[in-house]
This record gives C-alpha cells, structure tokens and sequence, in this order.
C-alpha cells in the first residue's frame, strides 16, 4: 500500500515540477538515442477528426512548434506519413497500407517566428480527400469509426531523425512539452454539441470492489458533470472519484458512430513507477442512442496493462439528473 502512496505522490510532485517550468523550455532531453534533439511541441490542433457525413470539407490541421539548442533552426524537414486502421469485430485491428505512406513534407521555409515564443512554428493541414488517397482507398471504402494514423519524422540538419520510436516518454506524454509524434484523426459521427453534457449520476454498474481500501466500488458514486471537449465535437468529459476519492481524475469518454469509447487516461497511480491506465476493450463496447441522452452506459478496463494486478472490467451507468 505504501508503494501505491508513494506513487501518487511522485506523479504529483512531477505536476507540480511540470506546472513550474512553462515559462522555459530545455531542448537537452534524454532521447533513447540521442543526450540532447529537438521535438515538436504541439500548440494548436485546429482539427483532429474527419466527419463521416461531410468527408469532402474534413481535414487535419495543426500548429506546431520546433524546439531544439538554436531555437528550431536545426530543423531540415518534417515527413508527415499517414495508415488507415479500423477495428474488425471478432479480427483485431486492419491496417491499410501495412505500413505508413508518405503524404506530406515540411521543409526550413515552413517554419517562422511567431510573436508568442523565441521557437519557429509551422501550421499546416491535410485534407481528409488527401488522406484518403494516400492510402489506397475512395471515400466508399470510409466507414464511421475509422482511424488515420499521422506519424511524423523530424530530420535535423546534423543527419539526426526523431519520431515517436526514440522521442522520451516525457517529451511525448507531457501536457507542456506534447510532442507525441503521432496523432490518431477519427471518422466521427457528429452528435448534437448539446447531447450529454450537463448533471448526471454516476454509478459503477459492474467492476467488483476497490482492491485496495476496501471501498465497495472502484469508483464513487456521485453526481458528475459532462462537458464538450475542445477540438472534438463527439467527445465528453468529467471528473471521476477513484479508490474512494484517493483520486480524483478527468475522464473522457467518445460518442462513436454507435459506440462509447473510453480512451486511455492515467487513474493518477502507479506500481512499482508503472502508472495505472483505463481504456476500452474494443471487443466489449456499450453503444449510445444519439436521440436520446437520458441514460449513458460506459464500458472500459482498470488498469489495462496490469502493472497493479487489479485488471478488471468495470461499467458505468450515467443517469442525467
């Protein structure tokens, strides 16, 4: 118990170190490969999802930052490529073309100062008919649920490359620094922006009792507030009481084509410096009525990867109030 404790506390004295540090930025971070590089840090995702009903007008976009030891002039050019990934019942994931195709290259000339910080920034965008395309397929072949992968290579004049294989976890993960290098862009089923969002109830329907303080549920039952999500009009958030509030998390949750989808986030704990994840099981998932908001069913795995040995999968019944 005292290593879970102490865990908690480590992640939160790293907060607390993060949120102390935004007024600077330190190129000279530990790469797999490399003592010090250069990253991207992400400032805007001005689009990150392509709507299923209007293919033709979606796009992917964003403001990026290079950060290196000469304020992004070490950069020579980013290779953005992209994969079409979707989700087959009963298979696993399909990935089209087997590998990452080249779609789009940023050279020097891309980037520029800007009036907020001394690094250069770049925006750029790719359309969804581009993406498309580069893959091998048409807009028929398209379905509601669909996944593309954006990764990208950051080549530095020195015949250095960073992507998201040798980037640092803290680099990649970081809320300042957010230089994960690659971006998953999701063919949404647009809900109405007023859909699930305001007062619910929550309650763990299914999921067994608190492993480690004897609580009766996992999670508190308690009444939550659903909000919309910036940058993605199908995804909600709210804040959950875990291990009877020995922490409390954002949650969020995705409205799609039919389905709830829990994407990995952090429960704020950790074993043995291995932190505990929730996430979907894509072979388990509750679907939604997108005409009725009344009641929402939420199906996801505690501790995804077992570094607890906790691993179970839990429900939640949301009940607007």
């Amino acid at each position: 118990m005292k290593m879970l404790k102490y865990s908690f506390g480590f992640l939160l004295s790293a907060l607390v170190f993060l949120s102390s540090c935004r007024d600077f930025v330190e190129p000279n971070i530990p790469y797999t490969e490399f003592d010090t590089g250069a990253y991207l840090r992400t400032i805007t995702r001005t689009s990150t999802t392509f709507n299923f009903f209007n293919l033709s007008a979606s796009k992917f976009a964003l403001t990026l930052e290079a950060v290196d030891i000469e304020d992004g002039a070490t950069v020579e050019t980013v290779e953005i490529k992209v994969q079409h990934r979707r989700l087959i019942p009963g298979v696993g994931l399909e990935y089209t073309p087997s590998a990452p195709v080249l779609i789009k290259t940023l050279s020097a000339a891309d980037f520029a100062s800007n009036t907020e910080s001394r690094f250069l920034r770049t925006s750029f965008e790719v359309s969804a008919s581009e993406a498309i395309s580069a893959v091998g397929l048409t807009p028929a072949d398209i379905e509601g649920g669909d996944t593309f992968e954006f990764s990208l290579i950051l080549n530095d004049k020195f015949g250095r490359s960073f992507n998201r294989e040798n980037v640092s976890g803290n680099i990649a993960g970081a809320p300042f620094y957010d230089s994960p290098f690659q971006y998953f862009v999701s063919v949404i089923c647009p809900v109405e922006s007023t859909y699930a969002v305001g007062s619910y109830a929550l309650k763990q329907t299914a999921g067994g009792a608190d492993p480690f303080f004897g609580n009766p549920t996992r999670f508190v039952e308690e009444t939550v507030t659903l909000a919309t999500v910036s940058g993605n009009p199908t995804k909600r958030r709210f804040t959950v009481k875990y291990l009877g509030g020995f922490s409390t998390r954002p949650f969020t949750i995705e409205f799609a084509c039919g389905q709830v989808l829990k994407e990995e986030e952090g429960a704020g704990g950790a074993c043995g410096g291995n932190p505990i994840l929730w996430e979907s099981d894509n072979s388990d998932l509750a679907s939604y009525d997108a005409s009725d908001d009344s009641t929402i069913k939420v199906k996801f795995v505690d501790d995804t990867e077992d570094n607890c040995g906790i691993v179970q999968a839990v429900e939640f019944t949301l009940t607007k109030m």
